[in-house]
């Protein structure tokens, strides 16, 4: 990161970035080309190592699906907080944020168990509610899955003269 002033290296800030963003961008590589998605997104930690896991839900068929069968690596942002701020010159406007950036391997999961509970986490981190319930027949209309995270990090742009 070339702005070190910027990073937040504070876990719980990161996740509660990572709990309370609106959605993701899911980068992904298609025969060398980008494709990015915006998506919604569930997440929570793995029990067993603490790597974050992050679930997506979409369409049983199309390009993100074909692109992850053909390359799992994938890249992730969220944001939040972002407003424009003007300046006296042109090169003294910017925007404030604060964001996550994150690289880790997708892969659809097959689990009828894993889907459910991947569909309970991702109305938990979307509704901050955990009332749903899903059974495997109303698991047949979507495609989930599953980012398993590797590396991850996080910035903060402040108001110009501002505190954080």
């Amino acid at each position: 990161m070339r702005r070190r002033e910027r990073e937040i290296t504070d876990q719980s800030e990161i996740e509660e970035l990572l709990n309370t963003s609106i959605y993701l961008h899911l980068g992904l590589v298609d025969d060398g080309i980008p494709y990015v998605i915006p998506m919604n997104y569930g997440i929570k930690k793995d029990e067993k190592d603490g790597h974050y896991i992050i679930y997506l839900h979409g369409a049983n068929e199309g390009r993100k699906l074909d692109v992850i069968k053909k390359n799992p690596t994938c890249c992730f942002t969220m944001e939040k907080n972002v407003a424009p701020f003007e300046g006296r010159m042109a090169c003294q406007y910017g925007t404030v944020y604060e964001c996550v950036m994150g690289f880790g391997n997708i892969h659809i999961v097959e689990d009828s168990e894993e889907k459910i509970e991947a569909m309970k986490v991702l109305m938990k981190t979307q509704t901050g509610k955990d009332d749903f319930e899903f059974d495997a027949r109303m698991l047949t209309i979507v495609t989930v899955m599953r980012i398993d995270v590797n590396e991850i990090s996080a910035k903060r742009r402040p108001m110009p003269g501002g505190e954080h």
